[in-house]
């Protein structure tokens, strides 16, 4: 027969009562949302300061195993950045950025499949293996779930106004998903964890940016929801406020008129392809913001900005 656990302490009768309270209230509120999910796919984006710090990793396993528990499919793409960067510094080996891209040479390629798909890959599996789910870790070599094909940008001399393609080396961008390994694993009780990296023609290895990856792979499985988290709190208007809702439209409009700029215009980019195929909706919100994925998921308000097609009626 089952008992409930004795409290090791004796709290006042009033407060304990209120904090169980609130957390039925929670529970409540999060019923509709886990039957509107279940069987669905969220694809989460993970990386930033979320990732580096260890009790928002730890709550971020439990987050996504919560997921799977109640019916829900994550798959997990992360990045790495600030711990490539670490290793190559310890390696003592230069790198360099051109419009945010590290241009990854041969021996830096190297460095970085080994950083992604080894010791950063594996923590989270191992963290998630932890908080009781099962993850299995995969790069896009694996089962040829990424076929990529090198990155080509052009940018214009500020002198001659002439455009030149610029060489970013072995930076790759998706030239297809084969979806089946992960189609595969949505009939099990494993969740996929990917580490940002394509193979190309002759077995090629491209290190490819994360949220371009978890984009690609949310339009290939079809995706309810795309989670980017990142380190600030979502789309902001002019005066600084957080846009809770955004359409396509509106989106493309806040690019044009200057009020999305910076490193938040490839992120609304990425959001807009998927959603203008098959990704109901994608989100920015804050990693760095406790069990940021459940309050997106699980509540009415939601947690970042959510980008649609057209207008929904969460928020």
């Amino acid at each position: 027969m089952a008992t409930r656990k004795k409290p090791t302490s004796k709290p006042g009768p009033v407060d304990d009562l209120e904090a169980r309270l609130q957390k039925a209230a929670t529970l409540s509120e999060a019923l509709p949302y886990m039957r509107s999910y279940a069987g669905k796919t969220i694809v989460i984006k993970y990386g930033g300061h979320a990732m580096g710090d260890e009790t928002l990793s730890d709550m971020f396993a439990r987050d996504v195993v919560l997921m799977k528990q109640v019916g829900i499919n994550p798959v997990v793409v992360h990045g790495g950045g600030p711990q490539i960067g670490e290793m190559l510094t310890r390696l003592k080996i230069q790198s360099s950025f051109i419009d945010g891209l590290r241009v990854t040479d041969r021996a830096t390629v190297d460095i970085v499949e080994m950083v992604l798909s080894g010791s950063i890959n594996k923590q989270i599996v191992t963290a998630i293996n932890e908080a009781g789910g099962t993850a299995i870790g995969i790069s896009g070599k694996d089962g040829s779930l990424i076929r990529a094909r090198k990155l080509r940008r052009k940018k214009k001399s500020s002198d001659s106004n002439i455009e030149k393609v610029l060489d970013l080396g072995f930076v790759g961008e998706p030239e297809s998903i084969d979806a089946h390994i992960l189609l595969t694993l949505r009939q099990s009780d494993i969740i996929p964890v990917i580490a940002p990296i394509g193979v190309g023609k002759g077995g090629t290895t491209y290190n490819i940016n994360a949220d371009t990856v978890a984009g690609a792979v949310a339009s290939a499985l079809g995706a309810s929801r795309l989670l980017m988290l990142t380190d600030v709190s979502g789309v902001k208007d002019k005066k600084g406020e957080l846009i809770p809702e955004i359409t396509a439209a509106r989106a493309r409009t806040l690019i044009r008129n200057g009020t999305i700029s910076g490193g938040m215009i490839p992120k609304v980019e990425t959001c807009l392809k998927a959603v203008s195929e098959s990704v109901d909706a994608a989100v920015i919100l804050d990693g760095r913001v406790p069990h940021a994925v459940l309050l997106e998921t699980f509540t009415e308000r939601g947690a970042g900005t959510l980008i649609s097609a057209r207008q929904t009626k969460k928020r």
